[in-house]
């Protein structure tokens, strides 16, 4: 019996993902724990790992759709003796929509029925290219494409030589996601391109197998007193020109659970200035002691332990709220936000109030390397009870850091910078750092968060703490 391969739920807040790239092909041999797809999800690109074994038989979304809802048949595995020509599409996915007589509905992708109803095709004057006959988003594509509408089977007489897919269709230049993205990271012009798809469509092979004739390459090669055309821009009424850039999914989830916490959650801000100087002495004495393991603590590093261990002193502030009652945690789960190219993330050093500095440190790397790759695992950006967001190394003075729910609080300290600051009553020159925490009111009354912040400065100050 055929097995349906299904979108899944890569992070718990994912109610969409874009099928980025397939990692195998109709025909192969799948074992449990291969690596069949990468998935883009809210928070990074994710591996889809195969669970059941068989022979990939049938790819029910194309490459580069976007907005694949979860649970989503996306592939089928026929089963060992099956004939992989006889899998057909999912329950649900083969038979007629309501509105079609039994038996009359044509077999469709979800991606394609989307686009084609979206546009107002008919799917039924549509041929698919897809396995059994099943039509693809890029049959659809095909036929939005078509100037004169017609989307019938071709006739059985040979097909011409492909001409460049620039002349297909007008202006209007057919090729998949895919194709795209490589053309444009590789400057190749798609209307120099032949596509091989379906009506002409460029597909990845045409852009990977692009060889550009000796008439492209001297129209390419601009001389170097003729300045370059400026790129198309839109223009507003009345406004500057302006270019449209689409949100990934990260960023689209960001906007969403923000704009959420500001108009939900009752933030508090409070701000403390702390001296840097014995904690920026003590790192340089725990750098050189530790140089022959290869450690290198940041004072990153030293800030999370902090916020680790005034949370430990402070647990009323260790907390979320949840409606009728609150969560208190016995152990602090620091996220530490990180910029990534797809946007903020945040991985989680587990438990790093029991933690030393120097495993901190080495996790720290670690986790940061994998959010700026894209490469985080779900168990290592899901959770955390507190959040932490260092803008210092951009010299940021102060700035004030929304929650990030469920979480109760979250910490944002700026730059470290010479000031005037009373030590043991003498007014002094010295390192100082300023830090704000921001409280759910909800569950976090001012004087908590006022102990807790006094407990992070006593620790900075007074950094043995951070080691005993």
């Amino acid at each position: 019996m055929p097995i349906e391969l299904k979108m899944p739920a890569l992070s718990p807040t994912m109610e969409e993902g874009t099928l980025a790239k397939w990692l195998v092909k109709v025909g192969d041999e799948i074992r449990s724990g291969d690596i069949m797809a990468e998935i883009e999800t809210d928070k990074a690109t994710m591996e889809f790992e195969a669970v059941d074994e068989g022979t990939l038989a049938a790819i029910m979304v194309d490459e580069g759709s976007e907005n694949v809802s979860v649970g989503t048949v996306i592939a089928m595995l026929a089963e060992d003796g099956e004939d992989i020509g006889d899998v057909s599409a999912p329950s649900g996915e083969s038979a007629p929509a309501p509105s079609e007589p039994p038996g009359e509905g044509p077999a469709a992708t979800p991606t394609a029925r989307k686009l084609a109803e979206a546009e107002g095709i008919d799917l039924a004057s549509l041929e698919g290219t897809g396995p059994n006959g099943k039509i693809t988003k890029g049959d659809v594509e095909a036929a939005m494409s078509d100037s004169g509408g017609s989307s019938a089977a071709p006739s059985a007489a040979p097909a011409p030589t492909p001409a460049p897919a620039g002349s297909a269709s007008g202006d209007r230049i057919v090729a998949s996601p895919l194709a795209k993205r490589i053309a444009e990271q590789q400057g190749i012009d798609l209307a120099q391109v032949s596509g091989s798809g379906p009506n002409g469509r460029i597909v990845k092979a045409d852009v990977e197998g692009y060889k550009p004739t000796p008439a492209a390459s001297a129209a390419a090669a601009v001389p170097a007193s003729t300045p370059a055309p400026a790129p198309s821009m839109a223009v507003e009424d009345g406004g500057a020109p302006f270019e449209e850039v689409k949100l990934n999914n990260v960023r689209k989830v960001i906007a969403r659970r923000l704009t959420e916490a500001k108009q939900q959650i009752p933030h508090i801000y409070l701000t403390v200035d702390v001296r840097l100087d014995p904690l920026l002495k003590l790192r340089q004495e725990l750098n050189a002691s530790l140089e022959a393991d290869g450690v290198k603590l940041s004072v990153n590093d030293l800030i999370i332990k902090a916020l680790a261990r005034a949370l430990q002193r402070e647990p009323q502030c260790n907390v979320s709220f949840q409606g009728d009652v609150m969560h208190q945690y016995s152990r602090q789960d620091i996220s530490v936000a990180v910029a990534a190219p797809s946007g903020l993330i945040t991985p989680v050093i587990r438990d790093a109030g029991r933690k030393g500095l120097a495993e901190i440190s080495t996790e720290m790397k670690e986790l940061a390397g994998k959010a700026r790759d894209g490469k985080l695992q779900p168990h290592e950006y899901q959770g955390g009870t507190a959040s932490l967001s260092n803008l210092g190394m951009f010299g940021t003075k102060q700035f004030d850091a929304v929650i990030n729910p469920p979480q109760g609080m979250i910490l944002a300290v700026g730059a470290g910078e010479q000031r005037p600051y009373v030590v043991d009553g003498a007014l002094q020159v010295a390192t100082v750092m300023s830090a704000t925490g921001s409280f759910d009111h909800r569950a976090i009354d001012g004087v908590d968060g006022a102990k807790l912040l006094d407990q992070f400065r006593s620790l900075i100050e007074n950094p043995m703490g951070l080691v005993v």
